[in-house]
Order: structure tokens, then sequence, then C-alpha cells
């Protein structure tokens, strides 16, 4: 059986250069999918095409990492997935940015 084809999309020549500014959400925050991720392949012990999130499924930001010297990306824990997934601020919508902050 053979693998489905994946097509990349071209880049954007108009879209901005992320990492020109400063990131959208820093660790902590907590922060909301805007859309369903599945995977692609790139996430082990999973089959390709299976859900990984659902738009809506709510984690924290766990790290920042830049992709191809243009984006962020944010390594969401998404905790009652019991995933980390790698998602762009475009993805993602902030919940609570002081949920961790000291009361």
């Amino acid at each position: 059986m053979s693998q489905p084809v994946r097509r990349e999309r071209a880049r954007d020549p108009n879209e901005a250069i992320e990492l020109e500014g400063p990131a959208a959400f820093e660790q902590g925050h907590k922060v909301r999918a805007l859309k369903d991720v599945r995977n692609d392949g790139t996430y082990p012990g999973r089959p390709i095409g299976d859900f990984l999130i659902r738009e809506g499924d709510v984690g924290y930001v766990i790290s920042i990492g830049t992709y191809l010297q243009m984006y962020y990306i944010y390594a969401v824990d998404f905790y009652e997935k019991r995933v980390v997934v790698g998602m762009r601020a475009k993805e993602l919508e902030i919940v609570d940015a002081r949920c961790n902050d000291p009361q």
C-alpha cells in the first residue's frame, strides 16, 4: 500500500517574517487551538491522518522555537490529550496570559 502524496504549499512572498518582531506568546501562556491538527507522519506512535488535537482544545505553551528562519513555532502541551504539538501563532488564540503568575 502506498503512502498518500503530501503536497507542499509555496510560501506566500507577501507573508511577513515573524522573527522580525516579538513572539506572540510566552512560555506558560494558556492557549486554544483554532484548528484541528492531524498527524502528518511526524508524530511518532500515531497513525498518519489521526487527529492529534481538535479545534477548541486548550493547552500551555512550554517552549518557543523557530522554523525556516521566518516563523515562531510554539510547543503546546495539550495535557488533556497527552500530546505536545508544534503550532504557529495564527493557529492559536490566548486564553489566559497570566495563568501562572503568583497570586
